[in-house]
């Protein structure tokens, strides 16, 4: 059922009527106990979402839709491997990459699901375990001690995302670099720092034919060969995971060293299996599988808890609130810790590529909005830049504060004040500045009573801005893997509200499929006439200015 068919759409708009001019400030006033009411603790964090505008009507009318939609049907359809990405005709199946019970049968299509995954991650295992124990070497005999990863996608900001999320727990002297760009620029600057005799190569490609990568690992190869490498010591020294085995042995990769890759796990779902290899290397298995084990208790979380205390349930809700009842268009996501500065680059691709469509499972065009933009950056810097617009500007952007309570490196009052510093983001979100309290600030500094007045004006914040507060005791492989997971699930939450497939990417399809077509009109100018005006016109400067 689409969003605006339900019985609940209607009442739902009826009731953002009713409390539009509603300000946080008076609820928090009206009841001592909303904190305490609106916070879940689920595994790995708690969720604070009093700070939002909602009562216990909007949230019983919010719930009541994702009912209707049939959101219960939906969560066990995605869990039990049904196939639910119907313009592919496949399951998708991430969160039985997280399964602990991986020596039971999962079966679809005849395929022992378990199975394939236990075969890898026992592949998985122990070539990580060889490389760390000195027993997988580098061409010349020496240990490997760095890890290139090329891919594209999910291929590469998730992997490198949890990377630079857990580097407390990095192995000693092992260090890693991602290449994911076609620009030159990026291999060159990773291949200036690297020791071809201690460096391991990874290629990350589904279809072993994803353009930038392997123009990428072509450059890679040419680099080798120069380095005065032969085929048989650089198959060594590539691993590769992917679907077409055949294409990466013809590429030079020895079949030992490919990990697989299967259809029914989409890119940015796919850091849990073999793509998040980096993240075994760096932090070894062992901390690999506590990623995993923190998403799977957010799966049984997601899959067993009531909506009302279900956190992607209740986050997705919300954005579903926002976006299609308040016309808000994007969303922040805002990490108060170093570590997490990636997250929010990770997530805009989650969340922008599952649910940027414009039809609904029927191919019906939509009558409301889909998925927001997605954007944000680490804190406190944001603070002295785009926060501004969050605080006094005409949007209304919901956004999520993330914090642990622990730091990894607590130096002095640094923490506190990063605490400190978060809840006053969010506080001020919510509270603002009325007229009548910036007047007061000023007249007390001993201002003019006619100069208080005006300034005043521009000091005037009107609050009221949503928020919610992720709060972590400690950033960790476990309470990372189940914050991941509770976005992926809230990305699928919002996806069956909105009635459509989350789990294709047809318009990122088309790009290549494009630029493709107008490479081949660089090689060929008599294909520069099958091309728009504007498109033909700049290929023909760059053509010109490149003879």
């Amino acid at each position: 059922m689409t969003l605006d068919s339900l019985t609940a759409h209607i009442e739902l708009k009826q009731h953002k009527e009713e409390i539009k001019n509603l300000h946080m400030r008076d609820l928090f006033n009206q009841d001592d106990n909303r904190f305490a009411r609106f916070k879940i603790q689920g595994p790995g964090f708690l969720l604070d979402y009093s700070k939002n505008r909602v009562t216990d009507k909007s949230l019983e009318l919010l719930i009541k839709a994702a009912k209707e939609a049939g959101l219960d049907k939906r969560i066990t359809q995605l869990m039990s491997g049904e196939k639910i990405n119907l313009t592919e005709g496949r399951p998708a199946l991430h969160t039985a990459l997280r399964s602990p019970n991986l020596d039971q049968k999962f079966v679809i299509d005849g395929i022992d699901i378990h199975q394939e995954i236990r075969l890898c991650r026992d592949k998985m295992t122990n070539l990580v375990s060889d490389i760390h124990n000195k027993t997988f070497l580098g061409y010349t005999g020496k240990a490997i001690s760095t890890l290139v990863s090329i891919g594209i996608g999910g291929s590469f900001l998730g992997p490198k995302m949890v990377t630079e999320a857990l580097k407390p727990y990095f192995i000693p002297g092992l260090d890693c670099h991602y290449v994911a760009n076609i620009d030159g620029s990026d291999i060159i600057e990773a291949l200036k720092v690297i020791d071809p005799e201690t460096t391991l190569f990874l290629i990350q490609s589904k279809s072993f034919g994803t353009l930038e990568t392997i123009h990428n690992a072509s450059a890679v190869k040419k680099w080798l060969l120069e380095k005065g490498l032969n085929n048989e010591q650089i198959s060594k020294q590539i691993i590769a995971v992917t679907s077409n085995n055949e294409a990466a042995i013809k590429f030079g990769v020895s079949e030992n060293n490919i990990l697989p890759m299967w259809d029914w796990v989409g890119g940015r779902y796919s850091l849990w299996s073999a793509i998040g290899f980096p993240i075994a290397f760096l932090l070894g298995m062992k901390n690999f599988e506590s990623l995993l084990h923190g998403a799977h208790e957010m799966d049984n979380h997601f899959s067993s808890r009531d909506f009302k205390h279900n956190i992607p349930v209740i986050m997705g809700l919300l954005g579903i609130w926002y976006q299609n009842y308040f016309d808000a268009g994007s969303y922040a996501i805002l990490p108060y810790d170093h570590y997490l500065q990636y997250l929010p680059d990770h997530l805009q691709q989650l969340d922008m590529e599952s649910n940027g469509k414009r039809v609904n499972q029927h191919g019906i065009e939509l009558n409301y909005q889909s998925g927001p933009i997605i954007w944000g950056g680490v804190g406190c810097n944001g603070q002295h830049a785009y926060h501004q617009l969050l605080h006094q500007g005409t949007r209304l952007i919901p956004s999520d504060f993330i914090i642990p309570i622990h730091s990894h490196n607590e130096l002095g009052e640094h923490h506190k004040h990063l605490f400190a510093n978060c809840l006053s983001q969010s506080q001020a979100l919510m509270q603002g500045k009325s007229y009548q309290e910036a007047l007061d600030d000023l007249l007390q500094s001993g201002m003019d009573v006619s100069e208080a007045e005006e300034l005043a004006k521009h000091k005037v914040i009107n609050g009221n801005q949503p928020s919610n507060t992720l709060l972590l005791d400690k950033l960790t492989p476990k309470s990372l893997g189940s914050l991941i997971a509770s976005y992926e699930h809230k990305v699928f939450v919002q996806s069956v509200l909105w009635d459509i497939n989350p789990f294709d990417q047809w318009g990122v399809e088309l790009g290549k499929s494009l630029g493709d077509h107008i490479y081949d009109a660089m090689e060929k100018p008599e294909l520069i006439n099958s091309l728009d005006k504007s498109t033909a016109g700049l290929l023909d400067i760059f053509n010109h200015n490149r003879e």
